[in-house]
C-alpha cells in the first residue's frame, strides 16, 4: 500500500467502525458488519478488532481515543494518528451531556442515539418555559456528507405541519460549530409496544395506523419520502389522554423537491439504506436512487402486518445466518406468508408472548385477518410498485372501508362479495324483506 493511500484507509476503517457503533441494536450492526465485510473482509476484519476493544460503559470521548490509539487504525499501516483525528479526538471533550447549556437551552437527559446525532430532552428558558427534544450532531461525524443530510432532516420537519409528525421548534449551532436543532418533545413508546401492552383490538389498531398513514401522506405531499418507517420511528403519545401517533426520525429521508433536492445524500451502490426488516423491494436493489413514496407505502404495510400479527413478514432469526446479497434477494424475490397465516405459525412463539394473548384470542384474531385484511396487507406488500397502493392516503381509505363495512379495493371485485358486504351493512332492511319473502310464499302456498 502507498503512503499517499494511508490516511484514507484509516478514515475509512474509522467510518465503517463509528456507523457499526451507532447502530441501534446488534442486529443492525451485524447487518453493516456485513455490508462492510461484502465490498472489503480485510477492512470488516479490522472494524471487528476495533469493536471487540470497545466495552458497552464506554464514553464516546473514550470512543474516538480508542480509535486513535488502536494499532488496527494506525501502526499496522505504518503511520501515526493523523492531525484530524487527533483533533477530533480533542473536540470530544466537548461532548454535550445533562447540564449542559446550548442557547436557551439547558440539556437535561439523553433519550436517543442514531448515527448521525444525539437526542436529548432539554428544557427552554426563553422566551417560553417548555421541555423540549434537541438533536446535535455527534463530535467526529460532522463531515460534510452527514451534516448535509442532518440538515436535510431539520429542513424536511420544518416543512411539515401535522398533528401526526414531530414538529421542529428552533435550530442553531454549539460552540464548536456542530449543528444542532430543537424538536417538539415526544414522551411515547413505539406502536407495536403500545396496541401490545393495552391489548387493543383489531379496529383500534387499525384507527391508529390510519392516522400513520395521514402523517406519512403529509409528509409527501411536501416532498419527502421518509425511507425509514419502522415501529421505532413511529412512537405513540397521550395527549388529553387519548393515543396519538407522532413520526420522528427523518434522518435518512430522500427529496423530491427541487429546493431540497441539492441537499439529498446519496450513498455507495453497496450500502442498504432504512432498516431490513421494513425495507421495500427497490431499496434493497443495487440502484438505490430509484426510490418514490410507494416505498413508504411498502414499510406502512410491514408496520400494519407486525400491528395485525405480532412479528414482521421476513422472520428476524431468517436473517441471522444469511450474507447481505441474500437479504437483498429475499427482500425482492420471496413473497411473505398473509398475516392470517402467519399468526398461525406464531402462536407458541412471537404472536402469544408479545401481545399475552390466549390459543383462543389468537384464534380470534386469525378469523379477522382472513379475507379482506389480507388482502389489504398483501396489496400494500407486493413486490411491483404498480400493484400497490399509490399513496398513504389510498392504502388509509381502503381499511376506513374495511372498519366503516364498504367493499374494499384489494379484494376481488366479484357479485357474492358485493352482495355479503351490503348484508352486513344492512341487515335489518334485509332481514324484513326476507320475512315478508317468506310470508308471501307460505300465502302463495
Amino acid at each position: 500500500m502507498k503512503n499517499n493511500e494511508l490516511p484514507s484507509r484509516q478514515q475509512a476503517i474509522k467510518e465503517a467502525f463509528l456507523r457499526c457503533l451507532a447502530a441501534d441494536s446488534t442486529q443492525l450492526r451485524d447487518d453493516q458488519l456485513r455490508m462492510v465485510e461484502n465490498e472489503d473482509p480485510e477492512l470488516a476484519a479490522e472494524v471487528r478488532r476495533l469493536l471487540s476493544g470497545v466495552s458497552a460503559g464506554d464514553r464516546l470521548e473514550q470512543v474516538f481515543g480508542f480509535v486513535a490509539d488502536h494499532p488496527s487504525a494506525s501502526t499496522r499501516y505504518g503511520s501515526q494518528p493523523s492531525s484530524t483525528t487527533s483533533q477530533e479526538s480533542r473536540s470530544a471533550n466537548f461532548l454535550e451531556r445533562p447540564g449542559m447549556i446550548l442557547g436557551p437551552y439547558q440539556l437535561m437527559e439523553q433519550i436517543g442515539e442514531g448515527g448521525m446525532g444525539t437526542v436529548f430532552m432539554a428544557q427552554q428558558a426563553e422566551p417560553i418555559q417548555r421541555q423540549v427534544a434537541l438533536k446535535v450532531i455527534k463530535p467526529g461525524m460532522d463531515t460534510g456528507q452527514v451534516v448535509a443530510r442532518f440538515e436535510l432532516e431539520r429542513r424536511a420537519l420544518a416543512m411539515m405541519d401535522h398533528p401526526n409528525i414531530a414538529r421542529v421548534l428552533d435550530a442553531g449551532t454549539t460552540d464548536q460549530g456542530r449543528p444542532y436543532f430543537v424538536m417538539e418533545l415526544v414522551l411515547g413508546v413505539p406502536i407495536t409496544d403500545y396496541c401490545s401492552s393495552q391489548k387493543l383490538s383489531t379496529d383500534s389498531r387499525l384507527e391508529l395506523f390510519i392516522d400513520l398513514c395521514q402523517g406519512v401522506q403529509h409528509a409527501h405531499q411536501k416532498g419527502i419520502i421518509h425511507r425509514d418507517l419502522k415501529p421505532n420511528n413511529v412512537l405513540v403519545t397521550l395527549q388529553d389522554g387519548k393515543p396519538v401517533v407522532k413520526i420522528i426520525d427523518f434522518g435518512i429521508a430522500k427529496a423530491m423537491r427541487p429546493d431540497l433536492i441539492e441537499k439529498t445524500v446519496f450513498t455507495s451502490i453497496a450500502q442498504l439504506m432504512g432498516t431490513p426488516l421494513y425495507m421495500s423491494p427497490e431499496q434493497a436493489e443495487p440502484d438505490i436512487f430509484d426510490v418514490d413514496t410507494r416505498s413508504d407505502v411498502y414499510s406502512l404495510g410491514v408496520i400494519l402486518y407486525e400491528l395485525l400479527t405480532g412479528t414482521t413478514p421476513f422472520d428476524r432469526e431468517t436473517w441471522k445466518n444469511v450474507g447481505i446479497e441474500e437479504m437483498r434477494r429475499m427482500i425482492r424475490e420471496t413473497d411473505p406468508p398473509k398475516p392470517s397465516q402467519r399468526l398461525s405459525t406464531v402462536r407458541e412463539k412471537s404472536g402469544s408472548k408479545e401481545q399475552g394473548l390466549s390459543t383462543k384470542e389468537i384464534q380470534r384474531f386469525q378469523w379477522e385477518l382472513r379475507g379482506e385484511l389480507d388482502w389489504i396487507v398483501m396489496r400494500a406488500l407486493e413486490k411491483e410498485r404498480d400493484r400497490r397502493y399509490e399513496s398513504a392516503s389510498a392504502f388509509a381509505a381502503d381499511i376506513r372501508r374495511f372498519l366503516d363495512d364498504d367493499p374494499v379495493l384489494a379484494c376481488p371485485p366479484s357479485l357474492a362479495y358485493r352482495f355479503r358486504k351490503l348484508a352486513r351493512r344492512n341487515k335489518g332492511i334485509l332481514a324484513t324483506i326476507s320475512i315478508v319473502m317468506a310470508i308471501l310464499l307460505f300465502t302463495a302456498g
